[in-house]
């Protein structure tokens, strides 16, 4: 029996998540075979820049992959896997937030993410296995949505219960049930 060699595993960030206290870039840290994206350059609200930078990024990776998404970079995985062909070994897709519904204050608009590629947010099935990680108070992605989403992508939903945004402003730096599904996915 042969062995497949460990994944590289991802870290997609989503549009404000390029922090040193994120769950994301604390796992980075800790986990040997990894890497993170950086933004993309140019207009950091693209889009075409984001995916752009997903698959530049995994072109350089040699052998099986696991993606680990927040937020917006959910989006950004679920389009790039619309627009390109790449075995994936799996997805955690964490508190995905639904850009096609009115957003916080201090949130791009739904004119500004339409006009910049964001909508409409695909619903068809993934070609690799993901979880879905929910939150019950998500300002970002109302758990009903979430599901909904969860469902059309033949995800696993995993619901975490009330962690806001699963983010440094939701007291997450430490995630370790992030390293736990991301065992499951690998």
């Amino acid at each position: 029996m042969t062995l497949s060699p460990s994944p590289t595993v991802v870290f997609v960030p989503g549009m404000r998540d390029h922090v040193p206290t994120h769950w994301q870039t604390v796992l980075a840290r800790q986990l040997p075979n990894s890497r993170t994206l950086p933004p993309p350059t140019g207009d950091l609200l693209s889009l075409d820049a984001h995916v752009a930078e997903l698959d530049h990024a995994l072109g350089d990776v040699p052998g099986p992959v696991v993606l680990v998404a927040h937020s917006a970079g959910v989006l950004t995985t679920v389009h790039w896997a619309r627009r390109h062909q790449r075995t994936v070994r799996g997805a955690l897709l964490a508190t995905p937030p639904d850009f096609e519904t009115p957003l916080p204050d201090g949130y791009p608009s739904i004119t500004t993410l339409r006009d910049h590629g964001w909508t409409p947010t695909p619903r068809t099935p993934l070609p690799f296995p993901s979880i879905v990680a929910s939150s019950s108070n998500d300002p970002l992605g109302p758990p009903g949505r979430v599901a909904g989403l969860a469902r059309a992508w033949g995800s696993r939903l995993v619901e975490l219960g009330a962690v806001g945004h699963l983010n440094p402003a939701a007291g997450y730096g430490e995630w370790p049930r992030g390293a736990a599904l991301i065992r499951e996915l690998s």
